[in-house]
């Protein structure tokens, strides 16, 4: 089998750097499994995301080596690419070939030829001849060409468009030759990432190897520390020690750190941006707690409304001020379906997973109907005391008859998204977050919305809600701003007191 060939080749290899430099390169379990994975029968891609420092680079750079001197592929004139975002990284993957190259006996050094210069080239001169080449990635340096190999590393770090055309121009070459792509890195920041799409909807012919924890889990969490990082058991990259050292330091800085090592150490998709995010993952997770610890619907309920327009999701959050206690529903129309409705969205399975969870619901067929959903929020809350309905103030009328059609006689309250309104209730709805004044069982739902939730600074400072990327669902994140911050400001009116009367 080519699997077990390529595995025996990279155990012939001598490690070129580190603490065991010279010593026999032993592959771990986790590497042998994406070698027969990606080796195997009528595979073209195989795609392996996994956190920083586990070796990822030198393993694909090692089945480079073999690949240019036809070790398992014996056609002349091979021809292997290492591409990355720029030629600094590209020249990471060329120089563990080389330092690979250097533990080789020296009658298969002479066989040969580097160059270093404006080209990061190697040559091997027997048995048919290959050439290994570094590439940056723009896709007008590899028009024309006809790889049998491709490696693609740290695929989640190109540039969007430049990234793209190279891809696409790697992967219509690999077509003359019945050639095959090794496309790693570690996770992306988000779902719409053209590293997460391959890994999250693999076309026929792609194997995939993803070693990313479960979501919403302590940094410092040590068993899935280790899901990412499987080589920490192993000897590889850094100990299970360090990382735990590392995570509790990053916890302790908090923003931009916190938010980078879940990224790169934890292999979580979460932006490192922090900046203009409304609130960071692990903001939110502080927020969240198991369902039979939640706080109780006790006082009056302000539900805060994102009315949805056509083909788009309606968001509702319910908020207790009293207790803390925060619910939040999104709704789509039926039509397309919540899995197709992923699909293009680029967040897979999301939606039908939160349908299945109890936190995403469907009505109507091309719009979600306001009146009769009004109506659904309201018998949700049967028996609760509603205090008011908080919503958009461009869709005031139809806020108005939705409410009419529901028979729900209560208070509008109407805010903008603009910089004046928004600014303040984004203020409000931070303090209470981090006051502990917001409390919600885990949601799927909400977790997905904050995530894709930024915000708009204009030179005053004041802050505005936007997407973080077009295909973002911000809905739910837009309701519960609304409620929390209307919530927020009712606790702050002083409780009025009644006058004793004066008799004259």
């Amino acid at each position: 089998m080519t699997a077990e060939t390529v595995i025996a080749f990279l155990e012939t290899l001598r490690i070129p750097e580190g603490p065991k430099a010279g010593e026999p390169l032993v592959l771990a379990d986790y590497q042998r499994r994406f070698v027969r994975g990606a080796m195997a029968d009528r595979i073209m891609v195989a795609c392996l995301s996994i956190g920083r420092g586990n070796a990822k680079t030198a393993l694909a750079s090692g089945i480079g080596l073999g690949a240019v001197m036809g070790v398992w592929d014996a056609q002349p004139r091979r021809e292997i690419i290492l591409a990355a975002r720029n030629r600094d990284q590209a020249k990471i993957a060329f120089n563990f070939v080389l330092g690979f190259i250097d533990g080789l006996g020296e009658d298969e050094r002479e066989l040969f030829t580097i160059r270093r210069g404006s080209r990061l080239e190697v040559e091997y001169e027997a048995n048919g001849g290959g050439l290994l080449r570094a590439i940056a990635a723009d896709g007008r340096s590899i028009l024309g060409g006809a790889p049998t190999l491709a490696i693609l590393d740290e695929r989640a770090a190109w540039e969007r468009e430049k990234g793209d055309t190279l891809e696409n121009a790697i992967l219509s070459g690999l077509g003359k030759r019945d050639g095959r792509a090794l496309i790693i890195s570690t996770s992306a920041p988000d779902d719409a990432n053209t590293f997460s799409r391959w890994l999250d909807e693999p076309p026929p012919g792609t194997y995939v190897q993803e070693h990313r924890p479960a979501f919403g889990l302590p940094a410092d969490d040590l068993e899935s520390l280790l899901v990412a990082n499987p080589g920490a058991a192993e000897g590889i990259g850094a100990s299970a020690e360090w990382l735990v050292a590392q995570a509790r330091r990053a916890i302790a800085r908090g923003g931009a750190a916190l938010a980078s090592f879940r990224n790169l150490n934890r292999n979580e998709r979460v932006s490192t941006e922090d900046r203009s995010v409304l609130i960071t993952v692990d903001e939110w997770l502080s927020a969240e707690v198991a369902p039979d610890d939640l706080p109780q619907r006790a006082g009056p309920c302000i539900l805060g409304v994102d009315l949805g327009g056509s083909r788009s999701m309606s968001a509702a959050a319910f908020y207790w001020p009293e207790t803390g206690r925060l619910e939040c529903l999104g709704t789509f129309p039926a039509v397309p379906g919540l899995a197709d409705r992923g699909a293009a969205d680029g967040v897979g399975g999301r939606y039908v997973e939160m349908n299945d969870r109890g936190e995403l619901s469907v009505m109507g067929e091309n719009t979600v109907p306001p009146g009769p959903w009004i109506a659904e929020l309201a018998r949700r809350l049967e028996g609760e005391q509603l205090a008011c309905v908080v919503g958009d103030r461009f869709r005031h009328a139809e806020f108005l008859e939705a409410m009419a059609k529901a028979a729900l006689r209560v208070p509008f309250v109407w805010r903008g998204f603009g910089w004046k309104d928004g600014s303040e209730d984004i203020e409000r709805f931070r303090r209470a977050l981090f006051d502990g004044q917001v409390k919600a069982a885990p949601s799927l739902l909400l977790r997905s919305a904050f995530s894709d939730a930024i915000t708009l600074v204009d030179p005053a400072g004041n802050h505005k809600l936007a997407k973080a990327r077009s295909l973002g669902r911000i809905d739910a994140a837009a309701a519960a701003v609304l409620a929390v911050a209307e919530g927020q400001r009712r606790i702050a009116v002083p409780a009025k007191s009644g006058r004793a009367p004066v008799w004259a």
